[in-house]
């Protein structure tokens, strides 16, 4: 299958958060269009370069998001494949999740699932799995530096966890949640922390205890390091909501 030239940047469109954001909606389009039907394997990484002028570097980069966010799968030595499309029989309606107590309430459903996930993850995780959650982390702590939003980078890492798992419906049930996950991308209330930059902090040492857990194979410690984050977050959201209700 072949891909035909489009620019990443048409006339008259907006330009993309990034390269490999632009190859990632580009292709998910059509996937989602059935261009490219489940079984279906994409073309090689020389054509998606052709088609959207741009490194072998961002389509990597653009095909591991696909990975995380259960569009394809990537096979060492044959290629990349799409996925059936995730089930969407769960009934979690990411419009409904507007409130401090929305956000709680899927907090409480994660801590239940990721720390298994992540469990699972440290010892099923493959090598480039472990690599991709290196780059998802590192870009955090990129968009830190530079004082942008560091959402994007976030989610991608928690679902590169759920990939590591190598059950789909990990992957799957994250992707419905999508950014619903990331308290402070749902909510916009100052009341959430009250020094952003300590909270920052305390982020990138969490997710750095999950990385390391997992780069060791040492599934117990990735499971306490999960629980611990994500415990932490719907601590710190608690406090934000005494703090708006009071």
């Amino acid at each position: 299958m072949s891909l035909s030239p489009v620019p990443l940047v048409p006339a008259g469109r907006k330009k993309y958060r990034s390269l490999a954001q632009g190859v990632v909606e580009e292709l998910g389009a059509r996937i989602r269009a059935s261009e490219f039907k489940p079984g279906d394997k994409l073309p090689p990484e020389s054509a998606i370069m052709e088609a959207y002028g741009v490194s072998r570097t961002v389509v990597r980069e653009a095909i591991s998001q696909l990975q995380a966010g259960g569009l394809v799968q990537t096979r060492h030595g044959i290629g990349t494949f799409v996925l059936e499309p995730p089930a969407r029989g769960l009934g979690i309606g990411t419009a409904s999740i507007v409130t401090v107590r929305d956000v709680l309430a899927i907090l409480e459903l994660r801590i239940s699932m990721e720390t298994e996930a992540a469990w699972l993850a440290a010892t099923r995780r493959s090598d480039e799995q472990l690599a991709q959650l290196g780059e998802a982390l590192a870009e955090m702590r990129r968009a830190a530096a530079r004082g942008v939003s560091s959402v994007e980078a976030d989610v991608r890492f928690h679902q590169l966890v759920a990939q590591a798992t190598g059950n789909r419906y990990f992957v799957e049930l994250l992707g419905q949640l999508g950014n619903a996950i990331i308290p402070r991308a749902r909510l916009d209330t100052p009341a959430l922390d009250t020094r952003p930059a300590d909270y920052l902090e305390r982020l990138d040492r969490e997710h750095e205890d999950i990385f390391r857990a997992i780069q060791r194979g040492d599934a117990e410690a990735a499971r306490a390091a999960m629980r611990t984050h994500l415990s932490n977050s719907r601590e710190r959201l608690r406090e934000a909501q005494h703090r708006i209700e009071g």
